[in-house]
């Protein structure tokens, strides 16, 4: 796997990183990052989630090490934490669907609140640790359908037990911050929504769902076509987080204040489209395949029409800001998807795919003067 370390301020070069969560979506396109940016990766999750699975497609197993175990089980997680003891941690793992937070809401709340303590714990436990992020939700923010973005310092909670979990995840993250991680590490949480882009098979998700019944020939039934998102490439938020990492492990020059902070990363306030657009841009990269819309929206479950978040503060503070448009998302999720459901994906050639388009979207960044690449 090639390297490309000067990113980033070289934080991540040689530097032992643990996550939760690498077998999912976002985490599994992270630790393949932080592999190319020459960081030692541990990941630590229950199993793979979905089958496809990125995650296997790249065989990534190959180039990090791959410790299972649920962050529900404290002394398990501390163990391995303590014997990778590492400098920085990324926290992912999570029940992370809201449809199933109705259908199991105990499993929801131990996950995303008694695992993020134990997480916690853990760093709490392991003096190498220097820097650590924890990723929540942009549904941890009180939805009261407001039309301006949410910014930091609103109000948490959630009607669905999903948004309420990551809300009381957020409220213990602060509480540790403030309680025990005043002298070190240095530790933040983080907050995007509606991410995009292959080789993410969750159920009840757009995307997925418009690429598993496109790739079999079939109609997708789509719930609530009016529903209004700020839809984000991947690579988005994760440039986000790897910049706020770096940062926090060295705040020189920073205007404002991280450690114990929370940050928004999201798009651009106009990159913004209805569930209904994304599926027709989609469908415009798989010409001839329809979606049956209910006009009425979701029945039996209550999904929010209207989500932003106010991303200010990593401008201000890390002089962050994402660089795709809503056309270039669509266009690198659906090249990924074809290129796997076109079966020439060897786990070489997808982890290969994978990569080029961090470095596709590495260029865009650098020739849109992104501070994060120089």
């Amino acid at each position: 796997m090639s390297k490309r370390s000067y990113m980033f301020n070289n934080a991540f070069k040689g530097k032992r990183v643990f996550i939760t969560g690498h077998t999912g979506f976002k985490g599994s396109w992270l630790a393949a990052w932080l592999v190319q940016l020459g960081a030692d990766v541990t990941g630590y999750s229950l199993d793979v989630p979905t089958n496809p699975s990125h995650f296997v497609a790249m065989d990534l197993a190959s180039h990090i090490r791959d410790e299972r175990g649920d962050i529900r089980d404290r002394d398990r997680m501390v163990k391995v934490m303590s014997e990778v003891n590492p400098d920085i941690v990324f926290h992912l793992a999570a029940q992370a669907l809201v449809r199933r937070s109705y259908e199991d809401p105990v499993t929801t709340f131990e996950s995303n609140m008694i695992g993020t303590l134990n997480v916690l714990e853990g760093i709490r436990k392991c003096p190498q640790v220097a820097a650590a992020v924890l990723i929540t939700s942009d549904k941890c923010y009180r939805n009261d359908e407001q039309v301006f973005g949410y910014r930091e310092t609103d109000h948490l909670g959630g009607h669905d037990p999903y948004s309420a979990s990551k809300g009381c995840a957020e409220i213990i993250a602060h509480s540790y911050f403030k309680s025990f991680f005043g002298d070190g590490p240095a530790c933040a949480t983080v907050r995007a929504g509606n991410v995009i882009g292959g080789g993410d098979w969750a159920l009840d998700r757009i995307v997925p769902d418009c690429a598993r019944a496109w790739a079999e020939g079939r109609a997708v039934e789509i719930r609530s076509p009016k529903a209004t998102r700020p839809w984000q490439l991947v690579l988005e938020p994760l440039s986000g987080y790897l910049l706020l990492c770096a940062r926090l492990l060295d705040p020189r020059g920073c205007p404002f204040p991280l450690a114990g902070e929370a940050f928004n990363f999201g798009p651009a306030a106009d990159v913004h489209a209805t569930v209904e657009e994304v599926v027709k841009a989609l469908a415009y990269h798989w010409p001839g395949f329809k979606s049956n819309m209910d006009p009425n929206g979701t029945r039996g479950m209550k999904e929010c029409t209207l989500l932003k978040l106010c991303c200010d503060k990593a401008l201000a503070a890390l002089d962050w800001k994402a660089t795709l448009t809503f056309e270039e998302t669509i266009r690198y999720t659906a090249e990924w998807y074809h290129r796997f459901y076109r079966g020439e994906g060897t786990a070489t050639s997808i982890l290969d795919f994978t990569l080029g388009q961090i470095n596709a979207y590495t260029n865009a960044a650098e020739l849109r003067g992104q501070v994060w690449v120089h």
